[in-house]
This record gives C-alpha cells, sequence and structure tokens, in this order.
C-alpha cells in the first residue's frame, strides 16, 4: 500500500473505514491514513473535548465533530436495514443529545494504591480511569463523583465498588455496590456525606441487595409532566433530550389512536406522552416499575392502566393485541422477537418501536416486513454522545 487512504465513514465499533476495507481506530471521515499509518486530519476532525479521551473508555469519537456522529448515528440504522433487505419511506436526520447531559451513568471505584480511583473503565481493560472531568455527565452528577472521592480517601484497605449515578426531580440518586460500612464511625460518615452533598438517595449494597440509607423525601423523576417514583435501579432514558425526542416522535405517529397498548413501559416514560385523547396499557415486568408507574397514572388522572406482565415469558396475544388500535414497544437490547411474532400474527395496522439495539430491532423489523407491514418511517437518535450506542424511534404501518 503505497498511496494515502481516505477514512469513508466510522464503522460500528467505531473505527475508520477506507474503501480498501482497511480498519483505522481513532480517525474520523475526511482524514487521510498513509501507508506507515500516520493520519492527515480532515475536514471532520475536531480536538477531543475531554482530557481523558484516549484512555477512557466512556467515549469512543470525540474525534469527530457533529455532522460526523450524525452521520455515524443514522448510517448505523441504514446499514442495519440494508442487512436485512429492508427499507424505509423515510430515514430522518440522526438527532445528538449535547455534551454534558448524561442523567444516568454506572462508574467504578477502587482503591489505586492508596488514593480513590472513580471512573469508567480504560478502553480495552478493567482498569479505572479516574475522571477529573467528563463532557458527557451532567455537571451536578459529576460534582457527585468529585465528592465521593473525598468520602473514599478516608478509607483504608482495598475496595471495588460500582458506582451507579441518576438524576432526579430532588437531586442526584447515588447508588453504591461492593463498599461495607463497618461500625458507627463509618455508616455516620456516609450519612453525613449524603446530607453534605444533597443527595436525593443513597443506596448501599453490601453483598444482600441494596438497602436505602438516605432518602429525606421520596425520589420522583418527572416524566412527560408527570412525577413518578424512581425505584433504585429503575431504567431511564440516558438524557431527558433524547426522552423527549423519542417522546415526540411517539405522539406524532400515535396522537391520533383511541387506544395503545404501550409493552415494555417501564415507568411509563411513553404512556404519560400519549395518554391525552388515547387510552394506554402500560405492560411491564418488574414490579417496581410497574407499581410506580400504577400510582402516577392514578394520581395524575390518566386514561392509563398498569399492567403487570413479563412479555417475554407471557407476550399478549394476537387476540389481545386486536383490541388496540396500536402498539408501542420499547424493548431491552435483546430485543421482542416473542412480542414482536404475535403482533405480526394480529390484525393491529400500526406499530412505533423503540430501540436501543439497531440489531436486535432490524431482525424484529424483519419479521413485521414479513407479516405484511411497510416501514414508513425511522428517526435515529444519538443519547450517548461520542459512543458507538445508537437508539431510534421506528413506525410500521400494516400495508392494505
Amino acid at each position: 500500500m503505497s498511496e494515502a487512504e481516505t477514512i469513508l465513514r466510522i464503522a460500528a465499533r467505531g473505527d475508520g473505514i477506507t474503501a480498501s476495507g482497511r480498519h483505522v481506530p481513532g480517525t474520523a471521515p475526511g482524514d487521510l491514513v498513509n501507508a506507515d499509518g500516520s493520519v492527515i486530519p480532515g475536514p471532520h476532525r475536531i480536538d477531543p473535548t475531554c482530557r481523558h479521551f484516549g484512555s477512557c473508555g466512556g467515549c469512543e469519537l470525540q474525534q469527530c465533530d457533529d455532522a460526523a456522529l450524525a452521520d455515524f448515528v443514522r448510517e448505523r440504522v441504514v446499514h442495519a436495514m440494508a442487512s436485512q433487505g429492508l427499507e424505509a419511506g423515510h430515514v430522518a436526520p440522526a438527532h445528538l443529545s449535547p455534551p454534558l447531559s448524561r442523567r444516568r451513568a454506572v462508574l467504578h471505584a477502587v482503591n489505586g494504591g492508596g488514593r480513590p480511583l472513580i471512573g469508567f473503565r480504560e478502553r480495552g481493560s478493567h482498569r479505572t480511569v479516574d475522571l477529573q472531568q467528563c463532557a458527557v455527565l451532567l455537571p451536578e452528577l459529576f460534582a457527585v463523583v468529585v465528592a465521593s472521592r473525598a468520602l473514599l480517601a478516608r478509607r483504608q484497605g482495598k475496595y471495588a465498588a460500582e458506582i451507579s449515578l441518576s438524576a432526579t426531580d430532588q437531586g442526584a440518586d447515588l447508588a453504591i455496590k461492593g463498599l461495607t460500612m463497618e461500625g458507627l464511625v463509618q455508616t455516620e460518615a456516609m450519612l453525613d456525606f449524603a446530607r453534605a452533598t444533597g443527595l436525593a438517595r443513597l443506596t448501599i449494597d453490601q453483598g444482600f441487595g441494596p438497602e436505602t440509607v438516605w432518602e429525606p423525601e421520596p425520589v420522583t423523576v418527572t416524566l412527560s409532566g408527570v412525577p413518578v417514583n424512581f425505584p433504585p435501579g429503575a431504567f431511564l432514558q440516558a438524557t431527558a433530550d433524547g426522552e423527549r425526542v423519542l417522546a415526540e416522535a411517539a405522539r406524532s405517529w400515535l396522537g391520533d389512536c383511541a387506544t395503545i397498548a404501550d409493552l415494555f413501559a417501564g415507568l411509563g416514560t411513553f404512556s404519560y406522552a400519549l395518554a391525552g385523547s388515547s387510552k394506554v396499557l402500560a405492560a411491564e415486568a418488574a414490579r417496581d416499575a410497574h407499581l410506580a408507574c400504577k400510582a402516577a397514572a392514578g394520581a395524575a388522572r390518566l386514561p392509563v392502566h398498569a399492567l403487570h406482565r413479563d412479555l417475554f415469558r407471557n407476550p399478549l396475544q394476537p387476540d389481545e393485541l386486536d383490541r388496540f388500535s396500536a402498539i408501542l414497544l420499547d424493548p431491552p437490547r435483546a430485543g421482542a422477537r416473542e412480542q414482536i411474532a404475535c403482533i405480526a400474527q394480529s390484525r393491529v395496522g400500526r406499530v412505533v418501536y423503540i430501540s436501543c439495539n439497531p440489531s436486535s430491532w432490524v431482525r424484529d423489523a424483519k419479521l413485521l416486513a414479513e407479516a405484511g407491514f411497510a416501514l414508513e418511517e425511522v428517526r435515529p437518535v444519538g443519547q450517548f454522545r461520542w459512543t458507538t450506542h445508537v437508539e431510534l424511534a421506528s413506525l410500521f404501518l400494516r400495508k392494505g
């Protein structure tokens, strides 16, 4: 290879790829790659925002400008469709959530040579990067990381803990797994830390399951204007911005439907967004999320009926689905093969599928296409900015 090659696009795992199929990590579309591996920056390469980029595994694409990031997110969806021979009536430009907007994250904390290290894993390693800044987390969540480092600095001995952070209406919700509280001194230190940091809630898992040790008032998150009790560890869309875009897509496609089944409803993120002129069934397997959804809908007097049901083991059957004008589903990363099979056999004419995994989504989408559905529109969303993680909203209409 004697001539420089141009990076044409970013592949699914974040490497730049050339026309010859050469994969080059850390490049951006338009970069030139010489035969010796050196890179000449192109028009879409920018200086990384964070000092930890390159070692921290939290971000993979900070070398790309917004145009390249948006193209990557959209192309992930387009290439997934092409792999199954699917076409959409319209694929919208990708929406990117802004920097400093992530409202949930899982970090790691270890005693690194006598001082606490807190951060994401190093790329391709189990080592923890000690974050001194973060370009994706909400500032109020990163402030908790800084305070946690000071708390752990007073601890002796080895530890390896998992730290989960979520932004709620009352402030930061912090859950720590794998850290023990031995004796009154450590217990009081934890409570003083929660009080001084202004935590909404502190949950500790010492190996026997999570235990809430600090919660001055019930913790809630507001979804589509509805305050909902937020159980420890409950699922929350990564950014409020991304949640808004996905909910707007659902409303634009289903706003005229009289009855809607919201499957894998979680806390009711999309149920409340749709429960205006529509009656909504919110089906969810996790009991704490189901109960939170039920209570919130009742308090807000919304036409949402919460159903506790495991849709993997017991999907809604075709005759049950036939009672609804439309179906919305937002399954976990694995997709919803069993539930999609039942939708395919039903007479439902409209399906909105929200997905956080283009690979499982396109597998399910093919089943719908084979059952007579047309993929009318797809809206890609990049909630996890500067990563290869892609989400989307899609609309299927039954032909004929």
